[in-house]
């Protein structure tokens, strides 16, 4: 049965309807273009514990930790990200408070494009999240290359892909490759190129 491609909003808006997805945003790079589409298709204080923005290196380096090679866009960082921001989500909402929740992190860590344009701008991209409130999170995480032309078209394209990956995790996780076909949803393939993912 072919699946049926919702709209970026009424994805947006069945995460946020579903009272049992709960989580965390950060995003680093790009404005935060994944979580404002959750904040404008509705219902977003039953989805939405935290969002947040750590521009300035230092704050980021303080929240994350410093790198050894001092980038930001890479990996390791986006790993960092996830691990800290699903771990507060832990220590900080009671179990006994919201036993039927399933937990999530989504983090994203971008360059786009530069004043000149001589820099098309990449990124990571990942979530953590539960399928069961009483199982172990699983991870995906992908790396990407933009190829728009200007930068609030590639953080157009972000937000889109970032609804993908959240809603895909939660109502496609059984069939992988459909999976990475539906980051694509609503998003011509010419715009950005994903050339690494990890499931875990």
């Amino acid at each position: 049965m072919e699946r049926i491609v919702l709209t970026t909003t009424q994805k947006a808006l069945k995460i946020n309807l579903n009272e049992n997805i709960y989580g965390t945003f950060a995003e680093i790079g790009a404005g935060q273009e994944v979580v404002r589409h959750f904040f404008r298709a509705g219902g977003a204080s039953g989805t939405v514990a935290k969002t947040m923005s750590a521009y300035d290196k230092d704050f980021s380096d303080a929240i994350y930790g410093k790198e050894i090679d001092g980038r930001y866009v890479t990996e390791q960082r986006l790993r960092k990200m996830l691990e800290h921001e699903y771990g507060l989500i832990e220590q900080r909402l009671s179990r006994d408070k919201f036993p039927n929740k399933c937990y999530f992190a989504f983090a994203n860590t971008i360059a786009t494009i530069n004043f000149t344009k001589k820099f098309k701008g990449h990124g990571w991209m990942g979530l953590r999240f539960q399928l069961d409130p009483d199982d172990e999170p699983n991870d995906v995480i992908f790396h990407i290359r933009m190829k728009e032309e200007e930068a609030y078209l590639q953080q157009e394209t972000i937000g889109i892909m970032g609804v993908n990956l959240i809603y895909g995790c939660f109502h496609i996780r059984n069939n992988p490759e459909e999976l990475l076909r539906s980051l694509y949803d609503n998003i011509a393939k010419y715009k950005i190129e994903i050339d690494m993912i990890h499931f875990e």
